[in-house]
């Protein structure tokens, strides 16, 4: 079977093309930059690249046309991203999935895959949510608000009786995970980590990427039309986190300050826009403070129950991202 698949070059794009090519499936793969280093990867695993763009649907047409399954995971994740930037954001995360998707329907592509995430059903409180929660509150930064357009953009078409799946990962980790967690894992590596910090009682699901690329294929395999699937691994509550990552080498190994709401927003309302300045990574920012004093309780049982999935259990996938970092960290200290 052909799968047409956009998002290939990201973080859960890699290993889910290395998943969907293990599973002999011939992929073809979406990229902007077909000379691109992460373009050559896909090429590489055996992947055939068609040039295009999310947002320019018939860049699409033909490479989709007479594919036996879609899978469409492109967007833009990032917080604390600028009123400027927020066109762009929205362009990919919600006008990309409605060309992809709705290309999909007109094309009458049999399987129809999106990759959506745990946030476009909001804050769960402390309640253990599934994938009959509810949204209770509103989003809490502009990525959230795009997918959660995107989402219900999908869940509509479902309604409608296209052949869609959708599958929400929880907070993806992993070597390489460009997000707040990820940047703050690898400061912990690299012993950087500062003993200052906030949100203690703040807790989130989470879900290490290679299971996410498992799950993602299994839902392109075996996953019932018109449902929605969540993945994770569990959830864990941020001093906790901080307390497993201590269990390994790195440096910080206690919190001297656990910062109230007011503080840390005012913190990270501060250092923002010198991140931005400067360039930098956008680690610290008020859309990040936000989420972190949220809850976000989401159960992977559903995925487990009918894919199949057998998630390793959060602390197995912080410890293996940690691992992974640390030799990544020694190669860049050799080179």
């Amino acid at each position: 079977m052909r799968v047409f698949l956009t998002g290939g070059t990201g973080f859960i794009g890699r290993p889910l093309t290395r998943a969907l090519v293990g599973r002999g499936l011939e992929v073809v793969a979406l990229v902007r930059r077909p000379d691109g280093a992460e373009a050559r990867e896909l090429a590489a695993m055996g992947a055939r690249l068609a040039p295009g763009d999310v947002t320019q649907r018939e860049s699409m047409r033909t490479p989709m046309a007479g594919a036996g399954a879609v899978v469409h995971n492109a967007g833009i994740y990032r917080f604390g991203v600028s009123r400027r930037d927020r066109g762009a954001m929205t362009a990919v995360n919600v006008q990309g999935t409605e060309n992809t998707l709705g290309l999909a329907v007109e094309l009458g592509i049999p399987r129809i895959v999106h990759v959506s995430t745990i946030l476009a059903f909001g804050q769960t409180g402390d309640a253990m949510a599934d994938e009959t929660f509810q949204r209770r509150s509103p989003p809490l930064s502009w990525y959230e608000r795009t997918k959660t357009e995107a989402h219900q953009f999908a869940t509509e078409l479902q309604r409608k009786g296209a052949p869609l799946i959708i599958a929400c990962p929880a907070g993806v980790i992993g070597p390489g995970d460009h997000s707040g967690v990820g940047h703050l894992l690898r400061m912990y590596v690299r012993g950087r980590l500062s003993p200052i910090s906030f949100a203690a009682d703040g807790s989130r699901a989470h879900v290490h990427v290679e299971d996410v690329a498992e799950g993602v294929a299994r839902c392109v395999d075996r996953g019932r039309v018109g449902e929605v699937y969540l993945l994770s691994s569990g959830v864990m509550r941020h001093a906790d986190m901080f307390d497993l990552w201590r269990q390994t080498p790195g440096g910080a190994k206690r919190t001297w300050l656990w910062m109230s709401r007011p503080w840390a927003m005012l913190f990270n309302r501060a250092v923002e826009p010198v991140e931005r300045l400067f360039g930098l990574p956008m680690v610290f920012c008020r859309e990040f403070c936000a989420a972190a004093f949220a809850s976000w309780q989401f159960t992977g049982a559903k995925a487990e129950r009918e894919l199949g999935m057998r998630f390793r259990p959060v602390e197995q996938a912080f410890l293996d991202t940690l691992a992974a970092e640390r030799v990544a960290a020694g190669k860049r200290a050799k080179g």
